[in-house]
């Protein structure tokens, strides 16, 4: 069975750079997304790649101009370029697919996700 597997995450001061990698072999082609959590507050959509033709991207307004999704359909995985990192990006990171929005609450799903990586950003 395909699996979504994250990596690349761990602890990084404020104002620096990671980057993600998800291995999506199976789901390449679905909409792909990055989502997050942080302890006590709900799962944040950060990234989406919709599967359309362009490869339309979308970002949640805390990351728009910081973070930036990609995918490299001949490695079949799944990136986040962050950049500019802050305290409050410290959460756990999960990759995601087939992703679609919620027509109630305007939010994006996922059927399939990793087990999510934790990144840190000290102050």
């Amino acid at each position: 069975q395909a699996q979504l597997v994250e990596s690349g995450g761990g602890s990084v001061q404020a104002g620096g750079s990671l980057r993600l990698s998800c291995a999506a072999s199976g789901y390449i082609y679905m909409c792909l997304g990055w989502f997050r959590q942080a302890p006590g507050k709900e799962r944040e959509e950060v990234a989406i790649i919709e599967n359309d033709n362009d490869g339309s991207t979308r970002y949640g307004d805390s990351v728009k101009g910081r973070f930036a999704i990609s995918k490299d359909i001949a490695k079949n995985t799944l990136y986040l370029q962050m950049y500019v990192l802050k305290p409050e990006d410290t959460a756990i990171y999960y990759c995601a697919a087939d992703c679609w929005r919620n027509r109630v609450t305007g939010r994006y799903e996922a059927n399939y996700w990793g087990q999510g990586t934790q990144v840190t950003v000290s102050s």
